[in-house]
């Protein structure tokens, strides 16, 4: 188990780093979407991911709803592929957040 770290690389952009499963998402980190406060564009590098599980998208759908909430502009980038199966499954893949690639624009249409 990786332990779960929100990496703040200044400028509305950050990094998860870790797993993002039942084992390392806690209270805490479901509330941790106030470290957007200060910014309306926010991008979150999803590429040290090492595992995820439904927790992982739960996670993210909070984000989400957080960011359409207080109208910030959320992009997610570097998806790993089992958090898009787990999307797919889930019937949240119609969301533009969970259609991007490595290469496409950082940030989607909320």
């Amino acid at each position: 188990m990786s332990k779960l770290n929100i990496i703040n690389q200044g400028a509305g952009h950050f990094i998860i780093d870790g797993d993002l499963t039942f084992s390392t998402i806690d209270k805490q980190t479901a509330k941790s979407f106030a470290f957007s406060k200060t910014a309306k564009h926010i991008n979150i590098d999803l590429s040290r991911v090492a595992r995820t599980d439904s927790a992982g998208l739960a996670l993210m759908i909070e984000w989400i709803r957080y960011a359409r909430d207080h109208k910030i502009q959320l992009g997610f980038k570097n998806i790993p592929e089992q958090l898009l199966n787990l999307a797919r499954l889930s019937g949240f893949d119609i969301s533009n957040h969970f259609t991007s690639q490595p290469d496409s624009p950082e940030f989607t249409d909320l």
